[in-house]
């Protein structure tokens, strides 16, 4: 997968990305996040209900963005500050090809180094002339909000710490995938005749509903995802805030995968 040279993690793009982090995950963050926030990861740490803690995690957010003054600002400012991360995340469920999902494969290419290989078509290259149908959308959609990166840096760092305090022992996670055509993922390498290393765009769905995923296609994977690389999953939130029946979403690059075979 081309990187885009440089990224705000603790570790490169190329091994982010590889097959080889995959299956021996690495801890993973972007720097400087929970230190500048360090205020709300402690206060987090004293609070027992996992709802709670979402609760104080969207005041936290509203706060620190100015989300809640939106009503007070003019027009063009009223939108920015109301279209928080939550309408991105929505967005994103609705169509990962919209422009929300636009704004969030590029949070991954400028936080991660790892730009799209696909965004409503395939792209092969950060130079080609499909990059700019992707270019042009992630525009557009980072100017309707406030700080859309920094909000979006703070909803990773909450998953990973929601994850490995409900999970604590659990880096890889079991997580599944639909799809009508496998043949529009890049296939890397052959393992054996239901196992492949493919290439997996820079942001993608998956479910931890193994019957679910064969609601999005005729072809479902079994995927082992590291913790880590999980950026937001459907219980992080109260159902009243965001819903998604077992839904992840989930950083890209080369996975290996096992298909699984239809039982009716």
């Amino acid at each position: 997968m081309h990187s885009s040279g440089f990224n705000l993690c603790n570790l490169p793009p190329w091994v982010i990305a590889s097959r080889h982090f995959n299956e021996n995950p690495q801890p993973l963050e972007i720097q400087g996040v929970r230190q500048a926030n360090r205020f709300l990861f402690e206060k987090l740490g004293a609070i027992a209900s996992a709802e709670e803690r979402a609760l104080v995690f969207n005041d936290y957010m509203s706060v620190k963005f100015q989300l809640h003054h939106y009503q007070d600002q003019t027009s063009c400012a009223s939108k920015s500050l109301k279209n928080s991360y939550l309408r991105y995340l929505r967005g994103w469920m609705m169509d990962s090809n919209s422009i929300e999902g636009a704004v969030l494969k590029g949070w991954v290419e400028s936080r991660m180094g790892i730009p799209p290989s696909f965004h409503k078509i395939r792209i092969p290259g950060i130079h080609s002339e499909e990059y700019m149908t992707f270019a042009i959308d992630r525009t557009n959609g980072s100017k309707r909000t406030n700080a859309i990166n920094s909000q979006l840096d703070l909803l990773y760092e909450f998953c990973q710490y929601e994850l490995a305090r409900r999970f604590p022992a659990k880096n890889i996670m079991t997580l599944y995938r639909g799809t009508y055509d496998a043949a529009e993922h890049d296939l890397l390498d052959f393992i054996s005749k239901r196992e492949q290393i493919v290439r997996l765009n820079n942001l993608v769905s998956l479910t931890s509903d193994e019957e679910r995923a064969w609601e999005f296609g005729s072809t479902v994977w079994e995927v082992k995802v590291p913790a880590v690389k999980v950026f937001f999953f459907d219980r992080l939130f109260p159902s009243s805030i965001m819903k998604g029946e077992g839904e992840c979403i989930v950083i890209g690059g080369e996975y290996r995968v096992k298909r699984i075979m239809c039982t009716i």
